[in-house]
C-alpha cells in the first residue's frame, strides 16, 4: 500500500513540470523554409515558397529511396503576406522560418516601387535572421529554385543558400545578406549591388535529363526607389577588385607574344582615397595583390607577367566604372569614401546621398604585386621541348 502511495505522490509532483512542454510541435512535425521567391505581375505579387527535406542533409553510407529534395509552392496576392497566407491554406503542417537561407527576387519585383515593403517585411518577422542572403534574377524563379545543386549535395549547400562556399575557387562578387542591404540602402550612395543567378546548363550527367546549376553572371544595383540595372559578364569584373574583403579571382591578359595567360589573383588589400581641390573630389585606389601561376608560358618573363596583370587589372575597373556611370550608378561607392573621409566636402556636394562622378573622378589606380608565386618552386617550363 505504501508504494501506491508513493508512486501516486511522485506521478503528481512530477506531471507539472511535464505539461510545460505539451505545447511544443516536434520537429518531424513540421515543415522548412529554405528560400522564398518573389515576382510582380499583372499589380499581383508571386510568392515561391521552397520548402526542405531534412532528410537529405545527413545521408549515410548506404543505399535509401530517393526523396524529393524541396517541393516548391506557390501563390498569387495583392500584397506579399497575402500571398503567403494563400500557401498556407494548403500545407497540413507548422511552417517554420528560422532556417531561411535566402530571398531571391525578379527583375520586375525589384522594379516595382514598394519592394522595400517586402524587405521590411522580413526584417520586422520574429523567426527571420537578418543574414539571409538576398539575390535576383531574370531566369524563372520556379526553375531556378527546382535545381539541385551538384552530385545531388542537399539544397542547404547550394550557391544560393551559402555562396561563401565557393570562396576559396573564386569570387565574382560578394554575397549581400539583409544586413548588408539595409546598410547599403541607408548610408551614401544609397545603392547597393545584388548578385545576379542565372540557370546554367554546362554539366551533364548519366541520367537521361541535362543537368542544370546555378551561376553567378553579374550584379543588379538595388535602389531605395527599386532596380537601376544590372552589369552582366565581363563588364562586371572590376567589382571583384573593389571589395573591402580579401578574395581571389582569376585574370586571363596577354603577353608580348600575343599569346594569353590565365593566373590567380589574390587581393589582400584596399584603398580608396579622396582627393578634394576646391569643390573637385577624386579619387585614388591602391590594390595590393598577390599572383599565382597556372600555367607558365616558355617566353614569359616576371616582369612581363607583372605588367600584364597590372593593365588588366585597371582595364576591368575601370570598365566596370563607366559602365555603371552609363547608368547613373556609383558602382564603388565612392560617395561613401568621401563621407567617411570627409563629410564636410560631402554635404556640399551630394544629391540624395551621391556626389556628381565623371569618368575623370578615379584619377590614378595603383596596383602593387607583392608576390609572384610560381607554384613548384621554379619559373621555368616543367616539361622543355
Amino acid at each position: 500500500m505504501s508504494r501506491i502511495i508513493t508512486g501516486f505522490f511522485i506521478l503528481t509532483v512530477t506531471l507539472p513540470l511535464l505539461s510545460g512542454c505539451w505545447d511544443q510541435i516536434e520537429p518531424q512535425r513540421m515543415y522548412y523554409v529554405n528560400g522564398v521567391g518573389v515576382d510582380f505581375k499583372d499589380n499581383q505579387y508571386e510568392i515561391y515558397l521552397q520548402l526542405i527535406n531534412f532528410k537529405d542533409i545527413a545521408k549515410s553510407e548506404t543505399p535509401h529511396v530517393p526523396e524529393a529534395p524541396a517541393e516548391i509552392g506557390y501563390a498569387t496576392g495583392e500584397t506579399m503576406e497575402e500571398a503567403i497566407y494563400e500557401l498556407y491554406h494548403s500545407i497540413d503542417q507548422e511552417v517554420f522560418w528560422g532556417h531561411m537561407n535566402y530571398l531571391i527576387f525578379t527583375e520586375e519585383a525589384l522594379k516595382h516601387e514598394e519592394v522595400i515593403s517586402v524587405f521590411d517585411a522580413f526584417l520586422r518577422f520574429r523567426e527571420t535572421r537578418y543574414q539571409m542572403n538576398v539575390h535576383f534574377t531574370q531566369d524563372s524563379l520556379k526553375e531556378i529554385l527546382l535545381i539541385t545543386p551538384i552530385l545531388n549535395k542537399s539544397l542547404i549547400d547550394s550557391k544560393l543558400s551559402h555562396p561563401l562556399n565557393a570562396r576559396e575557387l573564386e569570387v565574382f562578387t560578394e554575397p549581400v545578406n539583409l544586413r548588408d542591404l539595409v546598410i547599403g540602402l541607408n548610408e551614401p550612395s544609397h545603392e547597393i549591388s545584388l548578385p545576379l543567378i542565372s540557370i546554367d546548363k554546362n554539366w551533364e550527367t548519366t541520367k537521361e535529363h541535362p543537368s542544370k546549376e546555378t551561376t553567378i553572371k553579374g550584379i543588379g544595383i538595388l535602389s531605395k526607389d527599386g532596380l537601376k540595372g544590372a552589369i552582366i559578364g565581363d563588364t562586371a569584373r572590376g567589382i571583384n577588385w573593389m571589395h573591402n574583403k580579401k578574395n581571389r579571382g582569376d585574370l586571363t591578359f596577354k603577353l608580348n607574344n600575343n599569346k594569353s595567360l590565365t593566373v590567380d589573383v589574390e587581393k589582400k588589400h584596399l584603398d580608396v582615397k579622396p582627393v578634394i581641390k576646391g569643390n573637385q573630389v577624386q579619387f585614388e585606389v591602391d590594390i595590393k595583390v598577390d599572383v599565382i601561376l597556372n600555367g607558365f608560358k616558355k617566353k614569359a618573363t616576371e616582369n612581363e607577367i607583372r605588367k600584364g596583370v597590372i593593365k588588366k587589372v585597371k582595364e576591368e575597373i575601370m570598365t566596370t566604372y563607366k559602365t555603371g556611370l552609363q547608368l547613373d550608378i556609383d558602382i564603388y561607392r565612392l560617395s561613401e569614401h568621401l563621407y567617411r573621409n570627409n563629410v564636410k566636402v560631402w554635404k556640399t556636394l551630394e544629391t540624395n546621398g551621391k556626389i556628381p562622378l565623371t569618368e575623370e573622378s578615379i584619377r590614378k589606380i595603383n596596383v602593387e604585386i607583392d608576390k609572384i608565386k610560381s607554384g613548384r618552386k621554379t619559373f621555368t617550363e616543367t616539361i622543355n621541348k
